[in-house]
């Protein structure tokens, strides 16, 4: 099978540990992109954070960032958007106020916080963006991307069990990792991102791959012709996955553009 397009999660996939791309994984990359193979991000980040490795890659298609809720060009050009409607953003966040988590609120690619708390800084030096404070909800005044809880997993499971009673089919709420719950447009998932954007090039799904570690890939591994799951990733993906490659840390994601893109 000639695979077309290969969609990769950053974090914990992609990036190493600390947080950079190997020679190794770059080299396999450039190679397969200038095969004719098209390459692509599907990740939970901020377009703004997902941005950086896109230029570092060369990378030329669309980026699927905030999970699929938005997909655009590393050139800024905006193919899709699909957010939380600011009455049901506004009612949510008021929701999530008194759990007394820390809540991260997207409003058009700006990280917005109420209360700047050790999670938050940590948060905003992971993925390199600044933090910009605002009242909730009162200043959440356009329809949010999404909408991130972070906190332990025992503190949050409940929570994400309330919210998912509470609003049922109008939000989706996904686990990026253990210590993220991410909220979202019920249709903002990698997944659904990577069908429209793979049809919207006229590639067929047994042509593409999908690479991913977390519960967040697991809609986007299923959906591709071939899934890989990493060694480092959490066993219900690998569970589903066609093929579980090596980890993040041991160039896993350049294992698979050699192996099935260039067939070395």
């Amino acid at each position: 099978m000639k695979y077309k397009l290969v969609a990769i999660d950053l974090d914990d996939t992609l990036l190493k540990d600390d947080l950079t791309i190997s020679e190794r994984v770059k080299k396999a990359i450039k190679a397969s992109i200038d095969k004719g193979t098209l390459v692509t991000f599907a990740t939970g980040r901020m377009y703004a954070s997902a941005l950086p490795y896109a230029l570092d890659l060369n990378l030329d298609l669309p980026l699927i960032t905030y999970q699929g809720a938005l997909v655009k060009y590393a050139d800024g050009r905006e193919i899709y958007h699909r957010p939380l409607e600011l009455p049901l953003a506004r009612e949510v966040v008021e929701f999530l106020k008194p759990k007394n988590l820390h809540i991260n609120v997207y409003l058009n690619d700006i990280l917005c916080m109420e209360k700047i708390t050790e999670e938050g800084k940590n948060y905003s030096a992971l993925v390199g963006i600044p933090i910009h404070q605002i009242r909730f909800p009162d200043d959440i005044t356009i329809p949010v991307t999404k909408i991130v809880l972070i906190g332990d997993k025992e503190e949050l499971d409940p929570v994400e069990v309330e919210i998912e009673e509470r609003f049922k089919d109008t939000i989706n709420s996904t686990r990026s990792k253990p210590y993220f719950l991410e909220i979202a447009h019920p249709l903002a998932t990698k997944g659904n991102a990577l069908k429209k954007l793979a049809n919207s090039l006229g590639i067929k799904r047994e042509e593409v791959i999908a690479i991913g570690d977390s519960m967040n890939d697991y809609d986007m591994i299923e959906y591709a012709g071939f899934g890989v799951a990493m060694a480092n990733g959490i066993e219900a993906v690998k569970d589903i996955a066609d093929y579980i490659t090596t980890s993040n840390e041991d160039d896993g994601v350049a294992e698979v553009f050699e192996k099935f893109v260039l067939k070395k």
